[in-house]
């Protein structure tokens, strides 16, 4: 009778390698949805990747992140993760500009003309 307090060692490393797949996967796709500007399925996706992580770390102890399949994800993933780091601070920086542009018109379209002209400056 075996213990019954989780998966074997061989089914741990099963699931290891589907979860880091599935992670790897994801994170291919957060960068796609940068480079659309799909915020919102950005978002969703680094969600689902977050999910991920806590079933790797619910998993039973296992040699998996020793694997060169794993250490090959590991590199793949740290580079696809710098090139979406810096696409979404390209992103973050367009749109503070852009809510400044808009913020500063928001302020001017509310004065009227009489207003403008009459100030000395």
């Amino acid at each position: 009778m075996g213990k019954g307090t989780g998966p074997e060692p061989r089914d741990a490393l099963a699931e290891a390698s589907a979860l880091w797949r599935r992670y790897f996967a994801l994170t291919k796709e957060l960068k796609k949805f940068l480079v659309r500007e799909d915020i919102e399925g950005f978002v969703d996706l680094v969600a689902q990747r977050d999910k991920l992580i806590e079933q790797m770390k619910a998993l039973p102890e296992n040699s998996y992140r020793e694997t060169e399949e794993c250490k090959e994800f590991i590199a793949q993933i740290r580079q696809i993760d710098q090139e979406v780091m810096y696409r979404a601070r390209v992103w973050l920086n367009r749109s503070k500009q852009r809510n400044a542009a808009v913020k500063s018109y928001d302020l001017t379209a509310g004065i009227g003309p009489g207003v403008l002209f009459s100030r000395r400056y």
